[in-house]
């Protein structure tokens, strides 16, 4: 693999079961392990799997219109069973609207196409999960 290939991020612990993840533009991102506001790695899952074809569809839909309501709702259950802990069902719903007439028409016509698209070849992060990747871990010294 090359550079222009490898993506990373840094995740610092910040408190106990706080942590912050940071790209490499400088992005930073809270989430943690307990109770409060802040997302936990599942609920990053969902939306890094929902904002991914979000994505995809709002640019290839917003070309003919701009949406008047757009919404995405990922859902999926927790388990564990003899794999361990896991995620299954995990569903995508869009909710879109657009202005009527001619454009927004398009735009409404595009929609599955590009929500279908990109679930099948586009959205790097479902495309992942689903066809399976293996993860490794290290610790350095």
């Amino acid at each position: 693999m090359t550079d222009d290939t490898l993506r990373s991020v840094r995740i610092d612990r910040t408190a106990a079961g706080r942590y912050t993840a940071t790209n490499v533009r400088g992005g930073e991102l809270t989430f943690g392990s307990t109770g409060d506001a802040d997302f936990t790695p599942v609920e990053l899952l969902l939306a890094a799997i929902g904002g991914c074809t979000a994505v995809d569809a709002d640019i290839a839909t917003s070309r003919h219109e701009e949406p008047t309501g757009f919404t995405v709702t990922v859902t999926g259950d927790k388990i564990s069973d003899e794999l361990g802990q896991r995620m299954t069902n995990l569903a995508v719903t869009f909710t879109v609207s657009f202005p009527e007439g001619e454009a927004g028409d398009r735009a409404r016509a595009i929609l599955p196409r590009a929500v279908k698209t990109s679930h099948d070849r586009l959205c790097t992060v479902s495309r992942t999960v689903e066809i399976g990747t293996p993860v490794t871990s290290t610790v350095e010294d």
